[in-house]
């Protein structure tokens, strides 16, 4: 089936859009949803069967790119962004994105497709099941090395899985940094535009070092997809951010997790 069919369209275009009202309705990124959402899509589209794992990293990424500078202006308004920890947070997740992009780019895709099941299981679990104890609030200065090291972890797992990063940076920097939630939110947002730019320029690179290519793509990023479905994420984020505060965000987070678990585990079914 061509990308251009009318069914392609419509169907990116209502998932897309879902992606972007969880993101916004449970503050979790919707690289979660996109990449299954391409896993399931490309191979329908008449994708080169080698390029669906990778392609669906990169253009999740590059639809996270708009959708968190949308973010990361929003609580900059609300005063939730500290400059001077996201220019070493931005630094670490520059070296982190670079290192898990190069990494999956040498992997098999339909290695790197079991690790990403795997990850969905792993969250939705957490999810579901753990209450990480979170330390009091810290006001002393954080540490470089620290805000570096965190940096790293989120920028290697956004580039890794193609998925935000945010899911693995905000506990960190509740728990390591000992931020409050608001700015830990934040500057997560303003990490995941740093960390998302270098691993989309990293997938854009690697992909044109690959003989086959993907139609109306530039590397591993399709254009076709990422310009049809970056504005309808922002939009429905904003439609689940309004939501969120009149729903029981714990209910929701629960019944997203089992959709995870669900996802993940159909994932490593179908290798």
């Amino acid at each position: 089936m061509d990308i251009f069919s009318p069914q392609i369209i419509i169907l990116t275009a209502i998932l897309g859009s879902f992606a972007g009202f969880a993101a916004g309705l449970l503050g979790i990124g919707g690289g979660v949803i996109l990449v299954p959402l391409f896993l399931w899509l490309f191979p329908i589209a008449g994708f080169p069967p080698d390029l669906i794992v990778h392609t669906a990293f990169g253009t999740s990424l590059a639809i996270i790119l708009p959708t968190s500078i949308s973010s990361t202006l929003g609580h900059r308004k609300r005063g939730n962004v500290d400059w001077y920890m996201v220019a070493f947070l931005a630094l670490g997740g520059i070296i982190g994105s670079l290192i898990g992009s190069s990494v999956a780019a040498i992997i098999p895709g339909d290695k790197l497709k079991m690790f990403f099941g795997l990850m969905q299981i792993v969250v939705s679990l957490k999810l579901l099941f753990y209450k990480p104890y979170i330390p009091p609030e810290n006001p002393e200065q954080t540490k470089r090395i620290s805000l570096l090291l965190v940096g790293l972890a989120g920028g290697f797992f956004s580039a890794f899985f193609g998925i935000g990063g945010g899911v693995i940076a905000v506990p960190l920097m509740l728990i390591l940094l000992q931020l409050p939630i608001h700015l830990a939110v934040g500057n997560s947002s303003a990490l995941i535009v740093v960390s998302s730019f270098s691993a989309v320029s990293c997938y854009i690179w690697f992909g044109m070092q690959n003989p086959d290519t993907a139609p109306f793509s530039i590397g591993y990023v399709n254009l076709l997809v990422a310009l049809l479905v970056a504005p309808l994420t922002m939009i429905f984020a904003k439609i689940g951010v309004k939501l969120a505060s009149r729903t029981s965000q714990t209910k929701l987070v629960k019944a997203f997790a089992i959709l995870l678990l669900f996802i993940g585990t159909k994932i490593l079914l179908n290798l």
